[in-house]
């Protein structure tokens, strides 16, 4: 009996595509909720996470298996497949893609940064990716834009799955992302630019080249993905045997110079990381201080770290900030206070760990991992 011809499976397909299309509509909820789990099972059960990261890893592979049969097909005289098929099949998946790791960015987002921006952008996308009027125009009559919406898709998807599944750091799962970006956008950019002669390549290779830098430059505007803080304090002492910050005072410069200041974060990550992270202490905007702190993942409510600045320079008055930020310079979060002559305008550091806005309310006071190191 003989194989069908593509012509044949291509006929079966597109009415069956047509009929999954009435239920089109349930695939981005599905894709959210997957993405949410995908979240909260990062450590309560990491091995579906990671099932579930794989799962998107693996559609992936599939888009581009498709890409190339489609080539294959052409180069042997054969009907490929239809260019709504085709296209059908990647809005699925950039569906899947933009969801499923929304969860992710909007936890680790510090909104008042520019991780907002490519937090909003994630959001853009989503929303284009299920409008299929935007979509189907944008694959059609928009194929730079088109080329540049996919990715970016690759490369969160990426960013997300790595450190869950492989525990790599943030700075390696950056790297490791941009580079799959590059491979996985060279289908798309050969059908984009059809290159034919040695320049027209060159300038493939260049636009890819361009797109990397262009991503690791701007890693300062994307959030850390599998980071997050998960509450923070400001303190003048604090209990090395319970590891949590103790007392109250009022910052102003004569308290600072001789009780000094405990920042103390406590750092969500997935099980089994081990990164290096930095509290940077900022005064009106200049650096004084970078502390390194090493973390590790898998405590539910966070990796306990903190830092002691004893050094305050005599003129200490006026804005303070910590960043907490990764290696590669990705903001984790922030802690703001205010050191005045005038007690009624400076910040009281009390002991107290706030959680920060949106994110779930676990209880942060029984954490039971930490870390410490004091400036000299």
């Amino acid at each position: 009996m003989s194989l069908p011809t593509s012509a044949t499976l291509i006929a079966r397909l597109t009415p069956f595509i047509e009929r999954l299309k009435r239920y089109f509509w349930l695939w981005p909820p599905t894709a959210f909720v997957i993405g949410l789990l995908g979240f909260f099972l990062v450590n309560r059960q990491q091995w579906l996470g990671a099932v579930l990261a794989l799962g998107l890893l693996f559609a992936w592979c599939l888009l581009l298996a498709e890409s190339l049969l489609t080539r294959l097909l052409a180069r042997r005289g054969q009907t490929g497949l239809p260019r709504m098929v085709t296209t059908f099949i990647a809005q699925l998946i950039h569906q899947e893609t933009l969801f499923f790791t929304l969860p992710f960015f909007l936890a680790t987002t510090v909104w008042a940064s520019g991780q907002a921006v490519f937090t909003l952008l994630l959001i853009g996308c989503g929303l284009l990716a299920i409008l299929d009027p935007l979509y189907f125009g944008l694959a059609q009559r928009h194929r730079w834009l088109y080329f540049m919406f996919h990715a970016l898709c690759v490369f969160v998807v990426v960013l997300v799955t790595l450190p869950i599944m492989l525990h790599l750091t943030t700075g390696q799962s950056l790297l490791l992302a941009i580079v799959a970006m590059a491979i996985f956008s060279v289908p798309s950019l050969i059908n984009l630019m059809q290159p034919q002669g040695l320049w027209r390549w060159l300038a493939m290779f260049g636009l890819i080249v361009v797109l990397s830098a262009t991503a690791w430059m701007g890693r300062v505007w994307i959030p850390p993905a599998t980071l997050w803080l998960s509450g923070s304090a400001l303190s003048p002492s604090f209990d090395v045997e319970a590891r949590e910050p103790r007392g109250e005072s009022v910052l102003t410069p004569s308290t600072l110079s001789g009780q000094g200041l405990y920042a103390y974060t406590a750092i969500r990550a997935p099980r089994g990381l081990r990164e290096k992270i930095y509290h940077v202490w900022r005064h009106d905007g200049e650096v004084v201080d970078r502390i390194p702190l090493i973390i590790r993942g898998g405590r539910e409510q966070g990796y306990r770290a903190w830092t002691h600045k004893q050094n305050f320079p005599s003129a200490s008055q006026g804005r303070w900030q910590i960043d907490v930020m990764t290696a590669t310079g990705q903001r984790i979060g922030t802690l703001r206070f205010r050191v005045d002559e005038d007690a009624s305008k400076a910040t009281q550091a009390d002991g107290d760990i706030h959680s920060p806005p949106g994110l779930p309310g676990w209880n942060i006071r029984h954490l039971v991992a930490g870390a410490n190191r004091d400036d000299e």
